[in-house]
């Protein structure tokens, strides 16, 4: 890949702001090293890997990717023997901690990740080596008392000979004797030892060791003789707990030499997981889709959008080559978006091929290209003192000498900076070339005759950018197959140029130039009419699609309802059931017990009789027995609000709530439904010639009422600000189902981040007409109560 097309394409651009997005100085000298694959199955594997981490970064808020240090030097520092410093061996604790909670964080996860899992799975962990180092230095970088037992006892020995020191000082600041000597009432230090400042004058008054004194030599500070042997002990020590630190390190920096190889491959692997990560970043932050590698060489991109031209500003084009041509030539006025298009195609290439997604719409495919060429902008041309023709002339001959099939050449201004008819000519014979090699050109150009050049050749089409005549002002859009006309005349008049000139013009322009402006013009109108039609089409397609999709989901639920409804209902009729025939056998128990002194016969009758009854309630609890020959067809005349029905597709009893010519709507228990007319049939008891009706159950439709409950506080410490609002917004949620009034919720003091963060979004509820601050007793400032309405 041509090294100079990164800057012309502005790839260095994309670098850097992936590079930001990384954790770790590994990572970022692996985005700073990224360059395009020309493999399809290396580059298939990087998008893959991006496509995984974004997996990934949709299912949870964050990735545990903090706490790589950068390590390499103090590993090969260790292996060549040299003692590693207390913060050095910090740092390689971290790391080892970062690798641990990464392979558990992804060895975790329910999402299918093959590729980072494999990554993952490679890392090696080294929970020895992190426990030792965590028991020798505290997180502030010193040495732990209790580090070795023989550390512990030096150090123990220290403070309490610290300590006599320090009380021999003070009873010697507290003597009577010595108080006019002092300059100040105080213990300093002066090279490790304890001293007091003694006015000069009284130097030989005090006896002890001068061991510096002040600037003006006024005062002098004295180690007392009688601590001398306290402080050379306290020196000692000293000297014994620095021998005894230095042992240590020097046995903890073995046990990491042993294993720095293990640490360095746990390194490349840390380092690959953060440039992947950042990659799924970055195409988060663009709103970019994973490309489509297309194997035949096609390029088909869909609402493409530069990704360094802001969002707001941005214009998304459609562009496709390769497939019926595989050159492109596009016209059309200055500023009009030229030049974006060849830099958005190019630069699109370089992000592909390095495993970057594409801002662009879903579907869009991309080649996996050799090389690419870049012939945009004249800066060579003023370094090397050439016109603007020879530097552009310059770089196409070196492109030519290069270019092979497969390639990718953009090429802007194409024959511009010479004379019309040559600079026309030389385009011609160096497009012709280049679709003769077979690579994918894109060129821009002001030339006529390379518009019909482009018309009288097969696999070169024509292209323009769009120029709207009212405004004078591009709308930047690509259109493909029409060629983009001058406008100088309308321009001009538009800008208040006399007709009388424009007239004079258009005698003397050439005839056949004047015929070609007209049809291309006309073509283009046409092009407009067309692509708004073929817009309006597509939305009505879409909006077709998506109805028909909510159609097919909500059959779905009906369907899902009716199998729980007619299940609920089944398990109610048998429970009835199996309850009536308890009740037949308690009644038959009582009937003998009852008809005991009777006759048999009679006795035997009884029975029979109350056999027969519960029978007959068995058959009327079971709604699903009901015979669909015996009930009659409807119509709507026959149907008004509280009559019952049967529904046939449903097999259940259904009580009218509202009727129209074609459909019916019924509550069915909890359920409301919209059926057919032809769907219900009218009940015996709701036949007209019965006029009798059970008033105490008219109008009564089946409720199901739900009581949920929740506890009246949540906890939301440790978590950001973002995963607390998910989370409180389902718990309040289900607070104001449970009827609660008032809830506690707690969020901690800390930063006070999450404190404000809580109280503005529960300032923005619905439900919240009131927020304060909790009482002492319930956790003062680092809590909130909400009332709820």
């Amino acid at each position: 890949m041509e090294v100079s097309v990164f800057t012309t394409l502005e790839f260095n651009k994309i670098r850097d702001m992936l590079a930001e997005r990384t954790g770790s100085v590994m990572g970022r000298e692996l985005t700073e090293s990224m360059i395009p694959a020309n493999d399809a199955g290396e580059v298939k594997r990087r998008l893959a890997e991006t496509a995984e981490a974004r997996t990934v970064m949709n299912q949870v808020p964050a990735v545990p990717l903090g706490g790589i240090r950068d390590v390499r030097a103090g590993i090969k520092r260790a292996a060549l023997g040299a003692i590693l410093e207390p913060h050095e061996l910090l740092a390689v604790a971290s790391t080892l901690y970062a690798a641990r909670r990464m392979k558990n964080f992804l060895a975790e996860l329910p999402v299918e990740i093959p590729l980072l899992a494999a990554m993952a799975g490679q890392i090696t962990l080294l929970r020895n080596i992190e426990t030792t180092i965590e028991a020798t230095v505290t997180e502030q970088g010193t040495i732990r008392d209790d580090a070795s037992g023989e550390l512990l006892k030096i150090r123990r020995e220290i403070r309490q000979s610290q300590s006599r020191v320090k009380e021999r000082l003070d009873s010697i600041l507290r003597s009577g004797e010595y108080q006019k000597y002092f300059q100040d009432a105080l213990v300093t230090m002066r090279g490790d030892r304890y001293v007091i400042p003694i006015k000069q004058e009284f130097r030989n008054n005090f006896p002890g060791i001068v061991h510096d004194q002040s600037s003006s030599g006024a005062t002098l500070f004295i180690e007392p003789m009688a601590i001398v042997n306290l402080n050379n002990d306290i020196k000692q020590l000293m000297s014994a707990e620095k021998n005894e630190i230095e042992r240590i390190l020097t046995v903890v920096t073995g046990q990491v030499a042993n294993v720095a190889d293990v640490i360095e491959d746990n390194l490349t692997l840390l380092a690959r997981l953060d440039f992947i990560f950042a990659k799924a970043k970055l195409s988060i932050d663009m709103r970019a889709v994973q490309p489509v590698i297309n194997e035949q060489g096609h390029v088909n991109l869909i609402q493409a959008r530069h990704p360094l031209i802001a969002s707001e500003n941005v214009v998304p084009i459609d562009v496709r080559l390769g497939r019926h041509f595989t050159t492109l030539l596009i016209t059309g006025p200055n500023t009009g978006g030229k030049t974006v298009t060849l830099k958005t195609v190019g630069l699109f290439a370089l992000m592909t091929q390095s495993g970057l997604f594409i801002p662009a719409a879903a579907d869009s495919e991309m080649p996996v290209i050799g090389n690419i060429f870049a012939d945009i902008g004249d800066e060579q041309s003023i370094e090397q003192s050439l016109s603007t023709f020879s530097g552009h002339m310059t770089n196409l001959v070196g492109i030519l000498k290069k270019v092979a099939a497969n390639d990718l050449v953009l090429i802007d201004e194409i024959g511009a900076g010479t004379d019309p008819s040559e600079g026309a000519a030389l385009a011609m014979a160096i497009l012709e070339h280049m679709h003769t090699i077979g690579a994918k050109t894109i060129a821009t150009t002001h030339y006529s005759e390379l518009k019909t050049f482009a018309y009288t050749r097969h696999g070169i089409e024509n292209a323009s950018v769009e120029f709207d005549i009212q405004t004078l002002r591009p709308t930047y859009r690509l259109l493909i197959g029409i060629p983009g006309s001058s406008n100088a005349f309308a321009i001009s008049q538009r800008l208040g140029l006399s007709e009388s000139i424009i007239g004079r013009a258009k005698e003397l322009i050439n005839k056949e130039h004047a015929d070609f402006e007209t049809v291309l013009q006309a073509l283009e109108e046409q092009k407009k009419s067309y692509t708004l039609k073929l817009d309006e089409v597509n939305q009505i397609k879409q909006e077709l699609t998506q109805a028909k999709a909510k159609a097919l989901e909500a059959e779905r639920l009906l369907a899902e309802k009716k199998s729980v409804t007619l299940a609920k209902a089944q398990e109610e009729a048998a429970a009835v059931v199996r309850q009536a025939r308890r009740s037949a056998e308690e009644i038959i128990s009582d009937l003998k017990a009852q008809f005991s002194e009777h006759s048999g016969r009679e006795r035997q009758s009884a029975i029979e009789t109350a056999r027969r009854k519960l029978k007959n309630m068995s058959s009327e609890v079971n709604t699903l027995d009901v015979d669909e020959d015996e009930a009659s067809e409807v119509s709507a005349d026959m149907l008004h609000p509280g009559m019952n029905v049967y529904i046939t597709t449903l097999k259940q009893k259904g009580e009218v709530l509202a009727v129209s010519m074609a459909d019916v709507t019924v509550q069915l228990g909890a359920l409301k439904l919209t059926v057919p007319l032809t769907s219900c049939r009218l009940l015996a008891e709701e036949s007209p010639h019965i006029t009798k009706t059970k008033a105490a159950n008219a109008g009564k439709p089946a409720v199901m009422s739900r009581v949920a409950t929740a506890a009246r506080q949540i906890d939301l410490r440790g978590m950001t600000i973002e995963e607390a609002e998910t989370t409180l917004d389902k718990y309040l949620d289900e607070a104001v189902l449970a009827g609660l009034h008032e809830v506690l919720i707690i969020h901690g003091k800390g930063t006070g981040a999450l404190r404000k963060g809580v109280r503005t979004y529960l300032e923005n509820h619905s439900h919240i007409v009131q927020i304060r601050i909790a009482e002492l007793n319930e956790g003062g400032t680092g809590a909130t109560v909400a009332r709820l309405s």
